[in-house]
């Protein structure tokens, strides 16, 4: 019942975090003629079209010790990935 509970928990977290941010964001992208416009559609899509373990294995690359951003969060946070 436990790991039930926390399901649940994390399902109505994820859920309300995320219609806080994507209805902003929807409206946004309907409403604005931004030049760019289509960088911002295509991160919103992005997780529908890859797989999570290829956006996984970019998070990894991304974060590893041998890009600026793992290089600078490993000087943050003393922990290399």
């Amino acid at each position: 019942m436990d790991a039930f509970a926390v399901t649940i928990k994390l399902a109505v977290l994820t859920s309300l975090i995320l219609l806080v941010l994507g209805l902003p964001l929807a409206y946004f992208i309907s409403v604005t003629r931004w030049r760019f416009r289509f960088l911002l559609e295509a991160a919103v899509a992005l997780p529908l079209v890859l797989p999570p373990t290829v956006i996984g294995f970019y998070l990894l690359v991304l974060l590893g010790p041998n890009c600026f951003v793992g290089r600078i969060a490993a000087d943050l946070f003393g922990e290399q990935l």
